[in-house]
């Protein structure tokens, strides 16, 4: 299990104070509450009513600002991701079924790759491949493009995935925390996991997280089961 010790490089990339810092990463952990292990087996218990609603679902609908895509994910299976492998933790994702994304998502956080920052990712996919790529700066947009056509895999989406730590609240250029900053969706270009089903091969697995707090929704086979950042939980009773 792979975990993050706060240190002063992270701490300025973070736009942080050390002191700052620690307490972001011992929050994000849950290390500030009273039983930080009951907060973390409370967190697997709860995603994994959702990772099993999930499992029967076909069609997903996501929209929030500047974003609309339909994919289908039937078939997939949803992993409940809460401090087994990475820690901190806290996301409930998949690998959407590889030729079933239409529409357009545009990131409201920065993606992160090899030292370039590239804000405002607008990606625009027919039957599930990337045919369009843009980003707010027009140089970065070619390099952009470039990392999208590193191979054949890497203009499809390997993940998508719920961030569900809402002890995280700020972005830290670090995806350890940010793929899972609580009220987040992010989706990941390039490979996917085999064990959620996945059949597409990359060289690469870029994750890019966008904010669904504001005006965010997730609709399922008809049925709005997500809204500005949150599970609607009274589906879990029906």
């Amino acid at each position: 299990c792979g975990t993050q010790f706060p240190t002063n490089a992270d701490a300025q990339y973070a736009g942080m104070s050390l002191d700052e810092y620690e307490d972001f990463v011992y929050k994000a952990g849950f290390i500030d509450r009273d039983d930080p292990v009951a907060e973390w087996r409370k967190m697997a218990d709860y995603q994994q009513k959702w990772a099993d609603y999930l499992n029967h679902v076909s069609m997903l609908e996501i929209k929030s600002k500047d974003t609309q895509i339909t994919l289908s994910v039937k078939g997939r299976k949803w992993i409940n991701c809460c401090g087994n492998e990475n820690f901190p933790d806290g996301e409930i994702f998949t690998s959407p079924v590889e030729d079933s994304i239409n529409g357009y998502i545009t990131f409201s956080y920065p993606a992160l790759m090899n030292g370039n920052e590239f804000t405002g990712v607008r990606l625009d996919f027919e039957n599930g491949k990337i045919v369009s790529a843009k980003c707010s700066d027009e140089d970065l947009t070619k390099k952009l493009i470039t990392y999208i056509d590193t191979d054949q895999g890497s203009r499809y989406i390997g993940e998508v995935a719920f961030g569900t730590n809402y002890g995280i609240t700020k972005f830290s250029h670090n995806i350890l925390f940010d793929e899972k900053i609580g009220g987040t969706m992010h989706m990941a270009l390039g490979a996917g996991f085999p064990e959620a089903g996945s059949r597409n091969y990359s060289a690469i697995h870029w994750d890019m997280t966008n904010d669904m707090t504001a005006c965010g929704q997730v609709i399922a086979d008809g049925i709005t089961i997500y809204e500005k950042g949150h599970f609607i939980d009274a589906l879990l009773c029906k």
